[in-house]
């Protein structure tokens, strides 16, 4: 894309993730033009890409979507995913500190170890149960350490319509299955990638125009999550009821505990986001997840019949 005077130009790294792809999808909104690179036009774990791509693009703000989120493989590929999650973050940080740009860093609800009875807040200390959320804890402390210009997002159980997550696995397990036994005793936030892009971009264009405008923009960390908190059972019934109404497959689900169904990470027994603070400092505030599953089901199943 063309870069005009005195636009607000981004770059993002992991263009073929779920964010990154609707990052992609999203470019002209705000007036922000996006350029999104795949890990083969820029390894983030490769210092010396980071500042080609910076010098090529000469961006007004970094978005990192790149990460490793198998969370149950990195528990015996650690090293693998504290390269990407851990290291990656903080050679972007350092570049685009010296680069004079900010950075977005996308973070996740795995930093928590969900033995709190309310939603996580951004001050809450974090305390990760298993690889993953360690190298993405890790990942925040690093951008932290390396630029005081970041802006540090937790999200949690995203889902689109492009690569692999919970809706799209439920939709074809209901098509081979009689029934479902899913997980009832974890809670969180399912969160449509559309919709963290687009709080993204939001995000970015006010902070290039205060940066411009000589104003200083509330760095930090923030949380975002579509509004509501359900279980995995109560997002997988919600999954089978919209593709039912869509003519989709649809099969009974059967709560069972997290001792019912072991895997090599534990997750936290609650996830959910306190988001009050994104409200507060940039007046965004997230839709129902409903909503948000409503137009990713529109995609993948059909229109409502």
């Amino acid at each position: 894309m063309t870069r005009m005077t005195a636009s607000r130009h981004v770059l993002v790294t992991g263009a073929d993730g779920q964010v990154g792809t609707e990052l992609s999808a999203e470019s002209g909104a705000h007036g922000l033009s996006v350029t999104a690179l795949s890990r083969s036009l820029l390894d983030i774990t490769d210092a010396d890409a980071i500042a080609g791509a910076i010098a090529t693009h000469k961006p007004d703000i970094m978005i990192n979507a790149a990460a490793y989120t198998a969370v149950d493989k990195a528990e015996s590929e650690p090293e693998l995913a504290n390269a990407v999650n851990a290291r990656g973050p903080g050679l972007l940080a350092a570049a685009c500190d010296g680069a004079g740009i900010p950075l977005f860093q996308i973070s996740t609800d795995y930093v928590f170890d969900g033995s709190a009875t309310r939603a996580w807040r951004e001050d809450d200390p974090v305390n990760p149960l298993g690889v993953y959320g360690r190298s993405k804890a890790e990942g925040e402390a690093s951008v932290r350490r390396a630029t005081q210009r970041h802006i540090i997002l937790r999200t949690a159980w995203i889902f689109s319509a492009h690569g692999g997550n919970f809706v799209k696995t439920m939709l074809r397990l209901a098509g081979e299955r009689d029934r479902l036994s899913v997980v009832d005793d974890q809670l969180g936030n399912p969160t449509s990638a559309t919709d963290i892009a687009r709080t993204l971009l939001q995000l970015a264009a006010t902070c290039i125009d205060q940066v411009r405008a000589g104003e200083a923009p509330p760095w930090g960390t923030y949380h975002f999550g579509n509004a509501g908190v359900t279980s995995w059972c109560g997002f997988a019934r919600a999954i089978m009821e919209g593709s039912s109404r869509r003519g989709g497959p649809s099969v009974p689900v059967t709560p069972i505990t997290t001792a019912e169904y072991p895997t090599p990470a534990k997750r936290p027994a609650n996830s959910a986001l306190d988001c009050d603070k994104l409200k507060t400092n940039f007046g965004i505030e997230p839709r129902p997840w409903e909503f948000a599953l409503d137009d990713v089901l529109d995609q993948l199943v059909g229109p409502r019949v």
